[in-house]
């Protein structure tokens, strides 16, 4: 059994927040360089929805007081699951109803997003990394 230092995976978690918001930076000016304004704000409000989504759910996920027992921290990661997909799910309704965008910037961008996430995850698990629990210890 492994036990999780709930201040490590907090600011595991908020850093990846701020990896998913530089990667909507590049995306942006990657955007502009190449297709200009409209398609840099698409990627912008593409890589801001997985953003914002994905604070939400570690600010739901870390409250300090869901690290008091195992099935309250659980219940904590699943309500801030399910308020990340919601807040993904409202704000593309509201990006899609309101403003004309570039589609493949604006999924490009909300898709790139995932790759800080898969590396922050790969990152941690540390049978992804080659080497073993005992190495991690020292």
């Amino acid at each position: 059994m492994t036990a999780i230092d709930l201040p490590k995976a907090r600011r595991l978690a908020f850093s990846l927040v701020l990896g998913q918001a530089a990667v909507t930076g590049v995306a942006g000016l990657l955007a502009f360089g190449l297709a200009g304004g409209r398609a840099a704000l698409s990627a912008l409000l593409g890589g801001g929805i997985s953003t914002v989504a994905s604070l939400v759910m570690v600010v739901l996920s870390f409250a300090r007081s869901t690290g008091a027992d195992a099935q309250r921290a659980l219940a904590a990661f699943y309500a801030g699951e399910a308020a990340k997909i919601a807040v993904a799910v409202a704000l593309f309704v509201v990006v899609l109803k309101t403003m004309k965008v570039v589609p493949l910037a604006l999924l490009g961008a909300y898709m790139a997003t995932f790759l800080v996430y898969w590396a922050a995850l790969a990152s941690a698990l540390p049978g992804l990394r080659g080497g073993n629990r005992a190495d991690e210890d020292r």
